[in-house]
């Protein structure tokens, strides 16, 4: 005969994680910057959500590599380049946030 096993202990959920305090101090976007996501300051989450929602609207995703970012006139002057990975991005928009 088989015993039944006690029932574990309900523990409390997890409490939620609070956000870096430094993400959330909002920082001033470089003219090139301002021109996609806006000239006030920002949190540097929203800066990357707004160049997200930029890439998404015209489509600047690579078709063949999503991973790559294909950019057009206001992100190349942010960028440098014509064309950066997704992870890149982060670290190029990083130098125009004050």
């Amino acid at each position: 005969m088989a015993t039944a096993k006690p029932a574990a202990a309900k523990t409390a959920a997890p409490a939620k994680r609070a956000p870096n305090p430094a993400f959330m101090k909002p920082l001033t976007p470089s003219p090139q910057l301002a021109a996609v996501v806006g000239a006030a300051p920002l949190p540097r989450t929203e800066v990357v959500k707004k160049v997200w929602a930029h890439i998404k609207a015209a489509n600047l995703q690579d078709p063949t590599n999503k991973r790559m970012i294909n950019a057009d006139a206001k992100l190349k002057a942010v960028f440098g380049k014509p064309q950066v990975t997704m992870f890149e991005m982060t670290k190029l928009l990083n130098t125009h946030l004050k």
